[in-house]
């Protein structure tokens, strides 16, 4: 049997990255190229400096993931790449790339969601195994998805306002600790107390969440300390705000895993490096010991390609396929790809 080869491009924030997967299962390249030191001056991702620097380094991610793989891209079997959500500029530059390389090649195509490839990327660790309860944390999402099968996605909760992840940008900005908010505030907390008193998070749905409330009471306390004249303890104030939200996240996995009875639990996305994250949900599912539940690698919690690749190897097996008039969608719903299936 010949083998098969999947180039995917993945663009949808600040990172512009492409990999090489064989098989389905042997990653033969992971090319990453980040923004990060260029977003910290402006305290954030700034939607046009990104996608002018995606421009400059599309080209040389996919020759360096070409190269290092040893393929050329004669040799590709179809190429996968983020469709939505994200940047639309950011998205744009790697739906053409796609699309040019496709035209150029004449290779399939295969639009893949951003939320699906942190999903797929646990199966770097372990195969998925159904039905599957995910927790999807990152910037722009905070997300409880149940899979019965491939490409059977169902969101059964969902963030209010904000995402986790910008929720953690925010507090972070309000204590002066800069950006990213997360990896700072998590090292931080390690050196406090969760001593400040901080409300806890009521939803309509029980797995529904909200963290613009536990925001704002942030911003509140820091106010009371201020005109009290008392000294802020930051490391308390981090270690506080976290151990509020990722209880509330805690919580919902607990009512979620009685709810559903996955076999298979995942963690995906940015937040998903949560130390403290990370052992809740060990705490939590190794009471489950009927149920397997798997934590992603460090390197596959950030945005990369080798996730998409994953998801687009799936994908592509299943029969979807885009074409050359596909768009960039950056309000992509993830449920959407059921249809996919569907007409595949």
């Amino acid at each position: 049997m010949n083998d098969e080869i999947i180039l995917a491009i993945e663009s949808s924030c600040d990172e512009t990255a492409c990999a090489i997967l064989k098989n389905g299962e042997e990653l033969l390249s992971n090319i990453v190229s980040s923004q990060i030191n260029v977003h910290t001056e402006f305290g954030g991702v700034v939607p046009e400096v990104a996608s002018r620097l995606h421009v400059e380094n599309i080209s040389y991610v996919i020759s360096s993931a070409l190269k290092e793989a040893n393929v050329r891209m004669e040799d590709v079997d179809a190429i996968t790449y983020t469709q939505g959500p994200g940047l639309i500029g950011s998205l744009h530059v790697g739906v053409l790339a796609a699309k040019t390389l496709g035209y150029v090649y004449h290779k399939p195509l295969v639009p893949v969601h951003h939320l699906a490839g942190h999903i797929y990327a646990n199966e770097y660790i372990a195969p998925l195994r159904f039905p599957l309860l995910a927790l999807v944390v990152s910037g722009g999402h905070t997300e409880l998805v149940v899979m019965e099968d491939d490409f059977r996605f169902e969101i059964v909760g969902t963030t209010h306002d904000d995402a986790i992840g910008e929720a953690y940008d925010k507090v972070a900005r309000v204590l002066g600790l800069g950006y990213p908010g997360g990896p700072k505030i998590d090292k931080l907390a390690k050196e406090g107390k969760p001593v400040y008193p901080l409300p806890k998070v009521h939803t309509e749905n029980p797995l529904d969440f909200s963290f613009s409330g536990l925001k704002s009471a942030v911003i509140q306390s820091l106010g009371r300390i201020e005109r009290k004249g008392e000294v802020l303890n930051t490391a308390d104030m981090a270690c506080s705000f976290q151990e509020a939200a990722l209880l509330e996240i805690r919580d919902r996995i607990r009512e979620a895993i009685e709810i559903y009875q996955p076999k298979h639990f995942v963690a995906a996305g940015g937040v998903a490096a949560n130390s403290r994250l990370r052992e809740l949900i060990r705490e939590e599912c190794e009471k489950h010991a009927e149920m397997t539940y798997t934590i992603p690698p460090m390197w596959c919690c950030t945005d990369n390609a080798a996730m998409i690749a994953k998801a687009g190897w799936h994908a592509y097996k299943l029969g979807v396929r885009g074409d050359l008039f596909d768009g960039p969608d950056p309000g992509l719903e993830l449920e959407s790809y059921d249809a996919g299936k569907e007409n595949a």
